[in-house]
């Protein structure tokens, strides 16, 4: 409880402002900074060919092998970028910076390579994992920080190299996938594209373009009322609505939107927010996730088309405020990722 009590207490007394001050920062940033270089537990990704690549997770991803899982840590890499950019005063910015030295030195990056270069492992955390890999290049390359230019260069590779996969696997693929979880197709290209169109990368632009045009195009009517499943921590209407809207012109988005999701335009629209019944559940506690899931996409939407959904803010608030004080309840289960999920919500409810 006192976890609780003090999580509780912080967050209803500093969080429910318009921005992102330095004493939150301060404090999300401790929960990345917590895990970065811990071990475990630890949720492995492996495909086993046999006894020989049976390693520790720190051996086996030197540079990501903290925060439970790969993609945890890449986006626990991430916040502490991010917290950086935005208050070049942090206070453990000297701890933050060692760390983040250590963990994407060129060394190690070579070794993430050699992984996911294994015959076995092209499917490695994909999408889910590779678009926050191109999210956390984009933060570095962005960064007016000293230490920033040197990672960038080192972690270079590998996003090519994610970059590469992109380009061969969409294609390929069928049928968008449409769960709330870390196979979201929509989801998968979001951060991808943003970082195409930062690096102007056209062959990436295109492939995402033409792929999430040819899965989705045809798409209407999305079911708002089956949200959530039991353990979602994405919105599968929503991370939809925002691949489209970055691929598409606005005359063209605003056509298909109206046929994909006619409610939001709706000046009376309501979404009830997720409820997590047991926080201590690694997997239950995804649905906080869900929330700012849905407010991350519905700030993007507001952001960019105040005029038709300006009315859509409330609800956005609701759902991020909701979720908020459980950043810092205390359990592993949840504090290891959902730092992040909150900051990417914080980065686009920065415009109002």
């Amino acid at each position: 409880m006192k976890f609780l009590k003090y999580g509780f207490f912080l967050l209803t007394s500093l969080s429910f402002s318009q921005e992102l001050t330095l004493k939150k920062a301060n404090h999300l940033a401790t929960l990345p900074i917590k895990c970065l270089q811990q071990e475990y537990p630890n949720k492995m990704g492996q495909l086993l060919l046999d006894a020989s690549e049976l390693k520790a997770p720190k051996e086996l991803h030197p540079a990501f092998y903290g925060c439970f899982d790969w993609h945890s840590s890449v986006h626990g890499h991430w916040s502490l970028v991010y917290l950086l950019n935005k208050f070049p005063d942090l206070k453990d910015k000297q701890e933050i910076i060692s760390k983040l030295k250590v963990n994407l030195s060129k060394e190690n990056i070579q070794e993430e390579i050699k992984y996911l270069s294994k015959n076995h492992e092209k499917s490695f955390e994909r999408t889910y994992g590779w678009t926050w890999l191109l999210k956390l290049q984009l933060e570095l390359e962005i960064s007016k920080q000293p230490f920033a230019k040197e990672l960038a260069s080192n972690l270079k590779p590998l996003s090519d190299l994610i970059i590469e996969r992109y380009i061969e696997f969409l294609p390929k693929l069928n049928y968008p996938v449409r769960a709330g979880t870390h196979s979201n197709t929509a989801f998968g290209l979001n951060f991808a594209w943003d970082y195409a169109i930062y690096s102007k990368n056209i062959p990436l632009q295109n492939s995402i373009k033409t792929n999430a045009v040819r899965l989705f195009e045809k798409d209407f009517d999305c079911p708002f009322n089956w949200e959530p499943s039991g353990t979602d921590f994405l919105s599968p209407c929503l991370e939809e609505i925002g691949t489209m809207q970055r691929v598409l012109s606005e005359k063209d988005f605003l056509k298909w939107l109206k046929a994909f999701a006619k409610p939001l335009f709706n000046k009376k629209f309501k979404w009830v927010t997720a409820k997590v019944s047991d926080r201590t559940d690694g997997h239950l506690v995804h649905l906080d996730g869900l929330n700012f899931s849905r407010a991350w996409n519905l700030y993007y939407l507001i952001r960019h088309y105040p005029k038709q959904f300006l009315h859509l803010k409330e609800l956005a608030n609701e759902h991020f405020n909701f979720s908020l004080p459980s950043v810092v309840d205390g359990n592993y289960e949840g504090e290891h990722w959902l730092a992040s999920f909150a900051l990417r919500a914080y980065e686009e409810k920065k415009s109002f």
